[in-house]
């Protein structure tokens, strides 16, 4: 199966890769499996606020059916434009709405797999949030948590000599570095993993998402010949492993409602 979010080798890959190809190389695989489980020829997915569309047009690319629920106005308008450039405007649905009130505007438990990327950060509560990512799977799905890592954004402040804003991060419950944070919240692995399991599913993978990339000088990567790619492949190879998930920028989880061995992960009491 093509992947719409990799260009060939032959041509030159730009620097957003680095912040997508982890999560969609483990995204691509998931749904993969769950085609091969159903023995459908496409998916329901949920994107939860999914914007304009940076992993839902490429879902809809591999010929999957995607809602997007977003907030914002402005972002399903560009998500509407963004579709029909690609294609797929018949694939992608876009709905004004939160992770809070979901179940408002979209059906409960009506998709294989549910995306929540960068929401986490931002809800009052991120337990009731994963709570109603799960809810909205079919018996057997998979949830795509993607969410801003503490680790990262304390190495990124020492680094930058904002010792006192980088202890501030590392000691606080929240994990802002200061009243001009924009982020207002930052989780750990075994924040993110407790989540998960927490609403009933079972912990497929965590990666650790742009490990290098945001401490690398831009300038190194953009002239150095094949530092790119080499970078890219770096940052595949570390996101596997817990020790550097402490360091990264996010960190994804994968949630699935059935063991690896096709045994039913006993549902939560939201269920």
């Amino acid at each position: 199966m093509s992947d719409p979010m990799r260009p060939p080798a032959s041509q030159p890959r730009s620097r957003a890769s680095l912040r997508t190809a982890v999560v969609w190389e483990v995204l691509q695989d998931a749904l993969e499996r769950r085609i091969k489980a159903t023995g459908r020829e496409s998916l329901d997915v949920l994107d939860t606020g999914g914007g304009s569309g940076n992993f839902a047009v490429p879902v809809a690319l591999l010929g999957h059916r995607v809602t997007v629920v977003d907030p914002s106005p402005n972002a399903l308008f560009a998500l509407e434009r963004r579709t029909a450039e690609a294609g797929v405007a018949d694939r992608v649905k876009g709905v004004q709405g939160d992770a809070h009130g979901l179940f408002d505007v979209v059906e409960r438990g009506g998709y294989d797999a549910v995306l929540c990327h960068g929401v986490l950060e931002y809800v009052d509560d991120p337990a009731e949030g994963v709570r109603n990512a799960v809810a909205a799977l079919r018996p057997d799905g998979i949830v795509s948590l993607l969410a801003a890592g503490l680790g990262g954004a304390v190495l990124a402040r020492a680094l930058a000599g904002h010792f006192t804003e980088a202890h501030r991060a590392l000691t606080g419950a929240d994990g802002r570095w200061g009243e001009g944070d924009p982020v207002p919240r930052r989780f750990t692995a075994e924040q993110l993993t407790a989540l998960v399991e927490g609403a009933g599913l079972q912990v497929g993978a965590v990666h650790g998402v742009r490990v290098f990339a945001d401490l690398v000088p831009g300038v190194l990567v953009d002239t150095e010949p094949g530092a790119l790619e080499a970078l890219l492949k770096l940052e595949e190879a570390a996101a596997e492993l817990p020790a550097f998930h402490s360091v990264a920028t996010q960190l994804h989880v994968l949630g699935e409602t059935r063991g690896a061995d096709g045994s039913r992960v006993p549902p939560g009491p939201y269920r």
